[in-house]
C-alpha cells in the first residue's frame, strides 16, 4: 500500500461501512489516509500485529483493504463484473462496492462463484419476459447438447442457475438437484421461488397433456396462492413475509416431464395468532374473508357491520386489529381472496370444503372476541364469559359442541396417579387459554391444507419419479433485539445448512485447482460443526435440556437458563464456554440472559421469553376431548394431522415394541409421549440435510438493499450485515483461503509489464500479439526477480548521477520501494489463470504504483511548462489590444469633434425653416375655413327647396289616386253583382229540370266505377311498386354496407374539408363585400362633378376604402345629390385603374363559378323531381323537367325580388327624408373622388316623367320574361303534377298584391321558424331578441343558397362568440392527461427520446402577466389531493417538467400525436394501469401535440395532450391557433400583401405632413378601419394554412390505410389460395389412401382363401397318412 494508492477503510461512525480513500504516507506503524468523496477528511489507521510465522506475512492495517480499479462502461457491457470471483480482490467491501454499483445500473443478479447474489429492486423490472425465459432455456439445450451457446453472452439470472439444476438432474447420472433461497425478511425469497418454480415447470411441461383439466404445471403454480393465503403475514420489512420454512420437492419422468410436486413445511410462527406489533398484520386469509367476502357470506358468519360502533370489520375484531390492520400496498384483499378461492377450486376442493374451511377461519376471528370477567366461587377467583352469544357463534362456526368449549376455555385439567383433577382458571388464564386454542387449531388446520395441497400437486406412482429438484425457501439468519425460541431454531437452521454450504464451496475450490492443475497443499476452511454440538448435542445440547426441563413438573425458564450456565460455563466466573460458542456474563446471568455465536456472529437470547411454553405446544386435555366429540368433519381431519404430527414416530416406536413374555407379568402400557417442538424440528432439520447431501445443490442468496423499501436506494451497513448473516463472506474466506489475488494471464502481463520499464521490447515485448500469454507471464515473473536481486545488490541510485536521461533522474529523486523478493511458490501459473498470494501481490503493486508515480511527475512537468508559455502568449496579445484600443479613443475622439460642427449647422438651416413655414400654414388653414363656410350656406338653401318640390307633388298625386281608387271600387262591385245574380238564376232553372238530374245521376254512376277501377288499378300497382321497393332496400343495404368502410376512413378528411370551405367561403364573402364597395365608389366616381379643377401629385397607392366604416361627423356626398353650380370639388385620393381591373377581373371569375354552380343545382333539382313524380305515379319527360328548371323562371323569381325590394327601398327613403328634414341642418363639409381629375358634369334632376318613363319600361320588361317563362312544356309538367298553371299565382297578374312573391322564390323556412343550432348569442342578448329563431342542435336542412347564406352567417357568428369565450375558458382550465418529450441530438449521434413527464394528470391554464398575448404562458397544474400529487412528482422525472410554457415559445399547434406513436406512449403505475392507460391511446383523434422552441437541455420540445373527448380537442386546437394568429398579427409582422396605416404616406407624397382640418374625409379613422380588416385577413390567411397541412396529413394518413389495407387484402388472397390449394391436396391424399385400403382388403382376401387352402391340403395328407 504505497502512496497513491486506493482503498476502502472501514466506517467505525456513520452507515457507510466502507468508505473509499487514497494512501497519503505509509509506515512500518500506521497509514495514513484522505477521503476520495470528502477531500477535507484526513485520518490514520494502525498496523496490526503479524502471526509468529517463518512464512512472509503480508502487511495488514486496521479496517483497511485493497480497492480494485474502476470499471469502465465498455467493462460492464462485456459483463466484467458478473462474477465476483475474478476480482483481483475479493473481501467484504470489494463485494458490498460491487454489488451496489450493478444495482444502481439496474442489474441485481451477480455471481459469487456458485452462488447468485439477488437484490431486490422494489420495482418491476422487465427481467422475467417469456423471451428472456426462452432466450435462457434456448442457452441450456444447447450446452447441454455440446453444441456451444449463443454468440451474445447472457449474464447471471435467477433462470440461468434453474436452468443450470435442470440440465444437470438430466444428464446420464440423473441426480437429483436442489436449490437453496435464503434471506431476511422482503428480502424476496418468495418472489424468488415462485420465479424458480415457474421455470421449471415450464421446462418439464407435457404438450401431450390433455387442455380440458388443468395441467401438473397449473397446479402447481395455483398452490402458491392457498399456501401464502394461510402461512403469509404482513411483518414491519415486509408486506407478505413467509412465516414458516418451505421445501418444495418436484418430480420428473425419464424424460424430463413433470409428475407432480410435495410440499414440506418447518415451523409455523403460531405465536402472530393471538398478537402481532403495531404496523403488523395476522395471517392473509383472516383479512380476505373480512374484506372480500359478499352480503350472504357475512350474514353466514356473522359479519355484521352494525355491532362494530363504526369500526371496519378488519380492526374491529382482536386477531386482526392489534396492528391496525394495513392494507397492503401492492395487492387488495379482495383481489387475493379471489385468485385464493380460484386457487381452491383448481385443487379440486368443493364448494362444502371451501365453506367448512372459511366457517373454521370465521370462527377462530369470533373465538378472539370472546372476553371474561371475574367472579368469586368458594371463595376463589374464577372466570365467567362476558358475551355467550360471541361463544355460541364461534361454536357454530367451529363445528364444536358448545359445554365443551366453555369448558375449554375455562377450566383446566390434571391427572395425577390416574385421579382427574378439574381447576378453574382466572381470566388472564382463560385468555390464555383460548389463545392457545386458537393457535392449537389454526396449526394443524395449516398442516391439513398442506395435506390436501400435496394430494392434489402429488405424483401417484413413486416408481415414475427418476430425479427431482427441490426448492427450499427457508428463513434467513435473524438477530433482534429480543431473541426467543423461534429465533434460535432459525439460527440453528442456517448454521447447519452454512456447514453443509462451507463444505460444498470446498469441493468447488479444490476442482478449480484442479483444473488449472497447479501445484496446492491442504487448504482449511472453517468449520461451525462445534456450534451445531452445542445446540443439538443429545443430552449436553440447548434443545436437549430444554426437552428434559419441559417434563418437569415445575421447570420453569430460569431453572433451564441456570442448568445451562452450570453446563457450559461451569467454573465460578468464567464468561465464555471452552469451544467460544456459548457465554454470558453476570449481569446477563441475572437476567437470564446467553449469548450463542454463530457463523454470522454474536446473538443474545433471552430465557424468560416463553421457551418452555413454545418448546411444549401441546393440546390440552379439554382441548382433545372437545376435538374428538366435534361435529364437524374437518375438525376431526385437522385434529388427526396434528396428532400425526406431534405424535407419529413416538406412537409408531410404541406400537413397533415387543409383547411381554407369558412368564413376566405385564406392565401397564404408557400412552406415547408427544414430541416437542424442539424435537420435531431436529427431525425435520435432519431430513432436509439429508435430502441437501443426497443432491447437487446451488444458492440463491436474497439480500434487501434497504428497509424502507424503496427503489433505487442502498444502504451500505445493512446489505453488510446481510452479506455476513447469508454466509457470502465465509464462501468468500473459503474461496481465497488458497491464493487469494487471481488473475488471467493477459491481465496479469498487461498490469505488470510496466514494473520493467528499462527492460527491452526484443528482451520482453510489450503486446502481447502472436505470443504465448502463460510463456510471457513466466518470463515476466523471472525478470522481476533478476531484477530485484539486482536493485538489492546495487543499494540506492544516485538521482545526481551523469548521463542519465531526466525521466530516470526523476524516476531515482521517488521514494524507492522494497526490492522484489518473493518464492516462488507463492505464484502459480494456471490454465488460464495466475494465483498469488498476498505479499507477492503487494510487492507487485507497490512497484507498480511507484513507475505510475513517476511517470504521473514526468507529465506533470511537460504540462507545467505549456501553461507558462501559454500564459506569456495570452500577457502578450493583451498588451497589443490595449495599444490599438487607445489608439482607437484618440482618433474617434477627433471625429466626434468634426460631427459635432455638422450638427450645428443643420439646426441652425431647420430653425430658419420653420420661422418661415409657421405664417404660410396660418393663411393656408384659413382660406379652407372660408369655403368651407360658404359651400355649406349653398347646399343647405339647394335641399331646402328640394323639399318643398317633393311634398308639393305628392299632395297632388295622392288626390288623384284617392279619385281613381273608389271608382274602380265601385264599378267592380256592380260587375260582380251581376254576374252572381246571373248564375243564382242558371242554378235555380237546373234544379227543376229532370232529365238534368237523372244526366247528372248517370254521372255519379259512372265516376264511381272509373273510381273503383282506378282503386283496383292503384293496388295492384302498390304491390308491384311494394317488390320494386323491397329490391331497392337491399340494393341500397348492400351499398351502404360497402360505403361505410369507406367512410370510416373519409371522415376525418371530410371534416377537415369542411373546415377550410368555411373558411373559403367566409373570405369569399369579405372579397363579395369589397367588390360591392369598389363597385359603388367607382359609380360615385363617375358621376360625381367638379367645377374647379385642382391639380394633384401622383396618386397614392391603391386603396379600398369600405363605406361601413367611415364616421358619422363626415357624410359623403350620394351619386344622385345635386350639386350647385359654382361649388369646387378638392379631391384628396384617387382609385387606380389597375386596382379596378383587378377586381372586375376577380368578380367575373366569381359569376363563372356561380354559373357553374347553379348549373349543378339545376342538374339536381331536375333529378330530386323526377324522383317526387315517380313516388307520385307521374312520368315526366327530360324536356318537361329542363322547362320547370329553365333560366327564365329563375330570371322571373329573381326579377320579382329586385322589383319589391326596390318598392321597399323607396319606402324607406321617403321615411328616412322625412326624418331628415326634422333634424337640425348639418355641415356638409363632404368631399367627393372623382376617378380623373378635371372632369366634372352638371347635375341633372330627374323629373317624376322620366321615373314614370322608367317604371312603364321596366314593366313592359317584366311581362315579357313572363311570357318567356310560361312555355307549354312548364304547363304540361305542372298539369302532370296537379298545379293549375293559368291558376297558380305564379303566372297571374292580377294577384299582384304588396308582400306576395313568386312560388320559386319562397322556401320553407319562410313558412316555418327558422331552428338555429348550437350555442345561441350568449353576450349578444339584444341581436337574440330581434331574431325568431329556436336553438336546438347544429345541423338544418338547406334548400336555397339564401338559407345557405345564413347558416353559414349564424356558424361564423357561434364561432366567434367561442372564440371569445375560449380565453375566459382556458383561464379557468382544462384537465387533459399530458406527456413532456424532449428530444436531444448530440453531434454524431442518433437523437434520443426522453419523456420529462409520462401519463400526468394536469390541469392547463392561461395566465396573463399583461395586456399582450406574448405576457401570457400555459401553466400546468397537478389534479387530485396531497396524496396524488405526491406520486405524481415522484414519476416526474424531470423537475423542470411542470414549468409554465410562454405563448412565445409555441411553434405549431398539430391535431393527433405528431413525431411519437400514440399507441406506445409510457405509462406510469402497474400493469393494470399500463395496460388501461394502452387501451385510451388507442384513439388519436383525442391527442393534441404542441411543438415548443428548443431549449438548452432539450434540441427539440413536444407536449403530447389526451383530452376526454374529441369535442374538447378541437375546441383547444382551434382557440390555440387563434390565439398565435392574433399574436402574430398584433404583436408580430404582416404576413400578406395588404399595407398597414405605418407603410402608408399621408397627403400628396412622401415628406408632406397632413393637418386634420385639411382633408374633408378622415383617412385616419379610414385606415384603422383598413388595419383591422388586414388583420382579419391574415388571421383568415393563417388558420387556412394550418387548415391546410392538417387536411394534407390526414389525406397522408388515409392514404397509408388504403395501403395497409390493400396489403393485408392481397395476404388474405393469399392466404386463401394457399388453403384451396392445400385443401386440393387433401382430397387427392385421401383418395389415394382409400385406394390403398382397397387394395389392402384384396391382399387380406386373398391370404384368408390361401390359409384355408394350405388348411384343406394338410388336413388331406392326414387323412392319407392315416
Amino acid at each position: 500500500m504505497e502512496a497513491g494508492t486506493r482503498v476502502w477503510c472501514r466506517d467505525t461512525v456513520g452507515d457507510e461501512a466502507w468508505f473509499p480513500a487514497e494512501v497519503t504516507k505509509k509506515t512500518d506503524q500506521q497509514l495514513d489516509l484522505v477521503r476520495t468523496d470528502k477531500p477535507e477528511v484526513t485520518l490514520s489507521r494502525k498496523r496490526l500485529k503479524a502471526a509468529d510465522s517463518d512464512e512472509p506475512q503480508e502487511l495488514k492495517y486496521e479496517g483497511v483493504e485493497l480497492a480494485n480499479a474502476p470499471l469502465s462502461d465498455e467493462d460492464r457491457e462485456l459483463g466484467r463484473d458478473d462474477d465476483l470471483i475474478t476480482l483481483p480482490h475479493l473481501h467484504e467491501p470489494a463485494i458490498l462496492h460491487a454489488v451496489g454499483d450493478r444495482f444502481y445500473h439496474g442489474k441485481i443478479y451477480t455471481w459469487t462463484g456458485p452462488v447468485l447474489i439477488a437484490v431486490n429492486p422494489f420495482q418491476r423490472l422487465p427481467l422475467y419476459t417469456k423471451e428472456i425465459l426462452e432466450t435462457y432455456r434456448r442457452e441450456g439445450l444447447l450446452r447441454s447438447q455440446n453444441l456451444g451457446g449463443s454468440d451474445e453472452k447472457l449474464g447471471p439470472h435467477i433462470y440461468a442457475i434453474a436452468d443450470r439444476s435442470f440440465r444437470q438432474m438430466m444428464t446420464e447420472q440423473r441426480k437429483s438437484q436442489s436449490i437453496l433461497i435464503s434471506g431476511e425478511s422482503g428480502a424476496g425469497k418468495t418472489e424468488s421461488t415462485k420465479i424458480v418454480m415457474l421455470y421449471l415447470t415450464t421446462l418439464g411441461s407435457s404438450e401431450s397433456e390433455e387442455t380440458s383439466d388443468l395441467s401438473v404445471m397449473e397446479k402447481v403454480m395455483q398452490s402458491n396462492p392457498i399456501l401464502e393465503a394461510f402461512g403469509n403475514a404482513r411483518t414491519l420489512r415486509n408486506d407478505n413475509s413467509s412465516r414458516f420454512g418451505k421445501y418444495m420437492e418436484l418430480g420428473f419422468n425419464r424424460r424430463g416431464q413433470l409428475l407432480g410436486a410435495k410440499v414440506q413445511t418447518y415451523l409455523l410462527e403460531k405465536v402472530r395468532l393471538g398478537f402481532h406489533a403495531s404496523g403488523e398484520r395476522n395471517y392473509h386469509i383472516f383479512y380476505q374473508l373480512l374484506r372480500g367476502a359478499t352480503d350472504e357470506q357475512k350474514k353466514k358468519y356473522e359479519f355484521h357491520d352494525g355491532v362494530t360502533q363504526g369500526l371496519e370489520l378488519a380492526n374491529y375484531f382482536h386477531y386482526t386489529g392489534q396492528g391496525g390492520a394495513p392494507r397492503p400496498r401492492r395487492h387488495s384483499d379482495e383481489s387475493t381472496f379471489k385468485e385464493t378461492l380460484e386457487s381452491m377450486d383448481s385443487m379440486g376442493w368443493s364448494a362444502e370444503k371451501k365453506d367448512m374451511v372459511l366457517a373454521l377461519v370465521a370462527g377462530l376471528l369470533h373465538l378472539g372476541q370472546i372476553s371474561f370477567t371475574s367472579a368469586e366461587q368458594n371463595g376463589v377467583e374464577v372466570a365467567t364469559i362476558t358475551e355467550p352469544k360471541i361463544v355460541e357463534d364461534a361454536a357454530r362456526l367451529l363445528g364444536v359442541n358448545l359445554e365443551k368449549l366453555q369448558i375449554a376455555l375455562t377450566e383446566r385439567v390434571m391427572i395425577t396417579r390416574g385421579d382427574e383433577i378439574k381447576i378453574q382458571l382466572t381470566p388472564d388464564k382463560a385468555m390464555d387459554a383460548r389463545d392457545a386454542l386458537a393457535k392449537t387449531i389454526y396449526g394443524a388446520l395449516f398442516l391439513w391444507v398442506v395435506e390436501q395441497v400435496n394430494s392434489c400437486i402429488g405424483w401417484e406412482n413413486d416408481d415414475e419419479v427418476r430425479s427431482s429438484v427441490g426448492v427450499l425457501d427457508i428463513f434467513g439468519f435473524e438477530c433482534f433485539a429480543v431473541n426467543s425460541f423461534e429465533q434460535l431454531c432459525i439460527n440453528f437452521t442456517n448454521e447447519a445448512l452454512q456447514q453443509q454450504f462451507n463444505q460444498f464451496i470446498f469441493k468447488m475450490e479444490q476442482s478449480e485447482y484442479e483444473t488449472e492443475e497447479i501445484a496446492w497443499a491442504f487448504i482449511s476452511f472453517p468449520d461451525n460443526q462445534d456450534c451445531l454440538d452445542t445446540i443439538q448435542m443429545k443430552k449436553t445440547g440447548i434443545l436437549a435440556m430444554l426437552d428434559d426441563e419441559c417434563r418437569l413438573p415445575k421447570g420453569s425458564d430460569r431453572n433451564w437458563a441456570s442448568r445451562l450456565y452450570k453446563n457450559f460455563l461451569p467454573k465460578t466466573g468464567m464468561v465464555e464456554s471452552e469451544n467460544k460458542r456459548f457465554s454470558a456474563t453476570p449481569v446477563q446471568k441475572s437476567r437470564s440472559i446467553f449469548c450463542v455465536r454463530h457463523f454470522a456472529g454474536v446473538v443474545q437470547y433471552s430465557a424468560e421469553t416463553g421457551f418452555l411454553e413454545k418448546n411444549k405446544d401441546e393440546i390440552p386435555l379439554t382441548a382433545k376431548n372437545l376435538f374428538e366429540t366435534a361435529s364437524s368433519q374437518l375438525v376431526l381431519d385437522i385434529f388427526a394431522a396434528q396428532m400425526k404430527e406431534t405424535e407419529g414416530r413416538a406412537a409408531a416406536a410404541a406400537a413397533a415394541a415387543p409383547a411381554p413374555t407369558p412368564g413376566k407379568p405385564a406392565r401397564g402400557k404408557s400412552q406415547p409421549k408427544s414430541k416437542t417442538v424442539g424435537m420435531q424440528f431436529k427431525e425435520q432439520l435432519h431430513s432436509l440435510i439429508e435430502n441437501v447431501q443426497k443432491t447437487e445443490p446451488h444458492y440463491i442468496r436474497c439480500l434487501k438493499p434497504n428497509d424502507a423499501a424503496k427503489p433505487k436506494f442502498l444502504t451500505k451497513k445493512r446489505l453488510t450485515e446481510q452479506l455476513r448473516y447469508g454466509g457470502v463472506l465465509e464462501a468468500v474466506r473459503v474461496a481465497r483461503a488458497g491464493y487469494p489475488v487471481r488473475m488471467d494471464h493477459s491481465g496479469f502481463f498487461q498490469r505488470y509489464r510496466m514494473n520493467l520499464p528499462a527492460v527491452p521490447d526484443e528482451e520482453l515485448p510489450w503486446s502481447m500479439e502472436d505470443e504465448d500469454a502463460k510463456d510471457l507471464c513466466v518470463r515476466l515473473l523471472k525478470t522481476m526477480l533478476d531484477h530485484g536481486q539486482k536493485q538489492k545488490a546495487a543499494g540506492v541510485p544516485d538521482p545526481n548521477e551523469e548521463g542519465i536521461s531526466r525521466a530516470e533522474k526523476i524516476r531515482r529523486m521517488q521514494l524507492q520501494p522494497a526490492p522484489m523478493e518473493f518464492p516462488t511458490t507463492d505464484v502459480q501459473l494456471g490454465n488460464n489463470k495466475v494465483f498469488m498470494r498476498k505479499p507477492p501481490h503487494d510487492a507487485m503493486e507497490s512497484h507498480r504504483v511507484f513507475h505510475q508515480n513517476a511517470s504521473i511527475t514526468l507529465i506533470q512537468c511537460w504540462v507545467r511548462g505549456v501553461f507558462r508559455r501559454h500564459k506569456y502568449l495570452i500577457l502578450y496579445q493583451s498588451a497589443i489590444t490595449v495599444q490599438s484600443f487607445y489608439r482607437g479613443c484618440k482618433g474617434r475622439e477627433r471625429w466626434w469633434r468634426l460631427r459635432r460642427d455638422v450638427a450645428g449647422k443643420l439646426l441652425t438651416r431647420v430653425f430658419r425653416m420653420l420661422l418661415v413655414w409657421r405664417p404660410y400654414n396660418k393663411s393656408r388653414k384659413g382660406t379652407i375655413k372660408l369655403q368651407a363656410a360658404y359651400r355649406g350656406f349653398v347646399l343647405r338653401r339647394l335641399l331646402a327647396a328640394i323639399k318643398i318640390q317633393t311634398f308639393f307633388r305628392m299632395r297632388s298625386t295622392h288626390g288623384k289616386y284617392k279619385k281613381l281608387l273608389s271608382a274602380s271600387l265601385a264599378l267592380q262591385c256592380l260587375l260582380r253583382g251581376r254576374i252572381a245574380r246571373k248564375f243564382l238564376h242558371s242554378l235555380k232553372s237546373e234544379q227543376k229540370d229532370i232529365g238534368k238530374l237523372k244526366e247528372n245521376n248517370e254521372k255519379l254512376k259512372m265516376e264511381m266505377a272509373s273510381l273503383k277501377a282506378m282503386l283496383a288499378a292503384q293496388a295492384k300497382g302498390d304491390a308491384s311498386r311494394q317488390e320494386h321497393e323491397k329490391e331497392l332496400d337491399e340494393q341500397k343495404k348492400a351499398i351502404e354496407s360497402l360505403e361505410k368502410q369507406v367512410a370510416k376512413l373519409e371522415h376525418e378528411l371530410e371534416k377537415e374539408r369542411t373546415y377550410v370551405k368555411n373558411l373559403e367561403e367566409k373570405l369569399k364573402k369579405q372579397q363579395e363585400e369589397a367588390a360591392q364597395t369598389i363597385q359603388k365608389l367607382k359609380q360615385s366616381l363617375s358621376h360625381a362633378p367638379s367645377r374647379t379643377p385642382h391639380p394633384a401629385p401622383a396618386p397614392p397607392a391603391p386603396l379600398p376604402v369600405p363605406t361601413s366604416h367611415v364616421p358619422q361627423h363626415a357624410p359623403v356626398i350620394r351619386a344622385n345629390d345635386p350639386v350647385p353650380e359654382g361649388a369646387s370639388v378638392v379631391v384628396k385620393h384617387v382609385v387606380s385603374p389597375e386596382f379596378i381591373a383587378e377586381h372586375e377581373a376577380n368578380i367575373a371569375k366569381l359569376h363563372e363559378e356561380l354559373e357553374a354552380e347553379r348549373k349543378l343545382r339545376r342538374e339536381t333539382d331536375g333529378e330530386i323531381i323526377k324522383l317526387r313524380a315517380q313516388i307520385s305515379g307521374v312520368e315526366l319527360k327530360d324536356s318537361e323537367v329542363t322547362a320547370l328548371l329553365a333560366p327564365s323562371l329563375e330570371t322571373l323569381a329573381v326579377t320579382e325580388t329586385i322589383k319589391e325590394e326596390e318598392e321597399t327601398d323607396a319606402a324607406s327613403k321617403d321615411q328616412t327624408s322625412s326624418q331628415t328634414a326634422a333634424k337640425p341642418q348639418l355641415k356638409p363639409e363632404s368631399t367627393v373622388s372623382q376617378e380623373q381629375v378635371g372632369t366634372s358634369k352638371p347635375v341633372q334632376r330627374q323629373d317624376s316623367t322620366a321615373l314614370a318613363e322608367k317604371k312603364k319600361t321596366e314593366d313592359e320588361e317584366f311581362k315579357k320574361i313572363k311570357e318567356a317563362a310560361v312555355t307549354p312544356e312548364v304547363v304540361t309538367a305542372l298539369t302532370k303534377l296537379g298545379v293549375d298553371a293559368k291558376s297558380s299565382h305564379v303566372f297571374n297578374d292580377k294577384t299582384e298584391k304588396k308582400g306576395r312573391r313568386s312560388l320559386l322564390q319562397r322556401s320553407p323556412s319562410e313558412y316555418l321558424p327558422m331552428i338555429r343550432r348550437g350555442f345561441s348569442y350568449l353576450n349578444e342578448e339584444k341581436e337574440v331578441e330581434e331574431l325568431d329563431v329556436m336553438t336546438l342542435g347544429w345541423k338544418r336542412e338547406i334548400s336555397n343558397r339564401k338559407e345557405r347564406e345564413e347558416a353559414l352567417r349564424d356558424e361564423v357568428r357561434r364561432f366567434e362568440i367561442k372564440m371569445k369565450k375560449f380565453s375566459s375558458t382556458l383561464e379557468e382550465g382544462i384537465e387533459v392527461t399530458m406527456w413532456q418529450l424532449n428530444r436531444n441530438a448530440e453531434l454524431g449521434q442518433a437523437e434520443t427520446d426522453e419523456f420529462a413527464l409520462k401519463a400526468t394528470h394536469v390541469t392547463l391554464k392561461l395566465e396573463r402577466k399583461g395586456e399582450f398575448l406574448r405576457q401570457s404562458a400555459l401553466t400546468f397544474g397537478m389534479r387530485g389531493g396531497f396524496m396524488q400529487k405526491a406520486i405524481a412528482r415522484n414519476r416526474v422525472t424531470d423537475k423542470s417538467a411542470l414549468e409554465p410554457l410562454s405563448l412565445h415559445e409555441i411553434l405549431e399547434v398539430k391535431a393527433g400525436c405528431v413525431g411519437y406513436d400514440h399507441t406506445t406512449l409510457p405509462a406510469a403505475g402497474n400493469s393494470k394501469t399500463s395496460k388501461k392507460g394502452r387501451n385510451e391511446n388507442k384513439h388519436s383523434s383525442l391527442f393534441l401535440t404542441l411543438k415548443a422552441a428548443p431549449t438548452p437541455m432539450a434540441a427539440a420540445r413536444s407536449y403530447i395532450m389526451r383530452f376526454k373527448s374529441r369535442s374538447a380537442r378541437n375546441d383547444l386546437l382551434k382557440g390555440l391557433r387563434g390565439m398565435l394568429s392574433d399574436m402574430q398579427i398584433k404583436e408580430g409582422v404582416s404576413i400578406s400583401s395588404v399595407q398597414n396605416s405605418g407603410q402608408r404616406t399621408n397627403g400628396f407624397g412622401p415628406g408632406h405632413e397632413e393637418d386634420d382640418d385639411e382633408i374633408m374625409i378622415p383617412l385616419p379613422d379610414v385606415h384603422k378601419a383598413i388595419d383591422r380588416e388586414r388583420e382579419n385577413y391574415d388571421r383568415l390567411l393563417l388558420l387556412m394554412l394550418q387548415g391546410s397541412d392538417d387536411l394534407k396529413e390526414k389525406e397522408d394518413e388515409i392514404l397509408g390505410l388504403r395501403g395497409k389495407l390493400e396489403t393485408v387484402t392481397a395476404e388474405s388472397l393469399e392466404k386463401d389460395r394457399v388453403q384451396a390449394n392445400d385443401s386440393k391436396l387433401i382430397m387427392q391424399l385421401s383418395k389415394k389412401l382409400e385406394t390403398l385400403l382397397m387394395d389392402n382388403e384384396d391382399l387380406r382376401d386373398q391370404n384368408d382363401r390361401l390359409n384355408s387352402r394350405l388348411v384343406a391340403v394338410e388336413c388331406e395328407k392326414m387323412n392319407l397318412m392315416n
